[in-house]
C-alpha cells in the first residue's frame, strides 16, 4: 500500500489536497492530469476536442494504468473510475480515498466543465456526471472522506485521521 490515489469529482480539491498531504506525510506527489497533458503534449480540453470523449478516456486509462510511483499521493483527474486497467493497477498499488463532496457546493464550485477540460458526453448535465460517478468512487474507493461544508484545512484534518492507521 506504498501509494495514496485520491478520486472524485472535478472541483473537490484533489489536487490542492494532495499537494498539502503529500508534505505532511512526506510522500511525493503526481498530479495524473499534468501526467497525461506532458504525455500527449496537449490540454486535456485539446485532447477531448480531438479524440472525443472515448479517445480521451482510453488516453487517460493508458497513462493512469503506467504510473510507477512509490510513497506518492497521487491525484486523479475526475473521470479516472471509467478506466479498467488504471483502477484495476490503483487498487492493486494503492489506498484509494474518495474526496465525497455535496452537489450545491460542487455546483457552486465547477463553472465551466468543458473549458476545465472535464469529461462531458453530449447531453450530460452536471447533476446527471454527479449522479453516474458517485456510484463509481463509492465502489472502488477504500475510504471515503465527506468534504460536507469543510474547507481545505479541516479535510485535510479528516483525511489524515482516516488513513493514518492505513499507510
Amino acid at each position: 500500500m506504498g501509494n495514496i490515489v485520491l478520486i472524485g469529482m472535478p472541483g473537490v480539491g484533489k489536487s490542492t489536497i494532495g499537494v498539502i498531504l503529500a508534505k505532511e506525510i512526506g510522500y511525493q506527489f503526481v498530479d495524473s492530469d499534468l501526467l497525461i497533458q506532458k504525455t500527449e503534449g496537449k490540454l486535456l480540453k485539446e485532447i477531448i476536442a480531438e479524440r472525443g470523449v472515448d479517445g480521451f478516456l482510453a488516453v487517460e486509462d493508458r497513462v493512469n494504468a503506467s504510473i510507477k510511483a512509490e510513497r506518492s499521493v497521487i491525484a486523479t483527474g475526475g473521470s479516472v473510475i471509467y478506466g479498467e486497467a488504471a483502477m484495476k493497477h490503483f487498487k492493486e498499488t494503492a489506498l484509494v480515498v474518495y474526496l465525497s463532496c455535496p452537489f450545491a457546493r460542487l455546483e457552486r464550485r465547477l463553472g465551466d466543465l468543458k473549458g476545465r477540460g472535464v469529461v462531458v458526453k453530449d447531453g450530460q448535465t452536471l447533476r446527471d456526471i454527479y449522479e453516474e460517478r458517485c456510484r463509481l468512487y463509492e465502489r472502488y474507493a477504500d475510504v471515503t472522506v465527506d468534504e460536507g461544508d469543510h474547507g481545505i484545512e479541516e479535510t485535510l484534518e479528516l483525511l489524515v485521521r482516516e488513513i493514518e492507521t492505513l499507510i
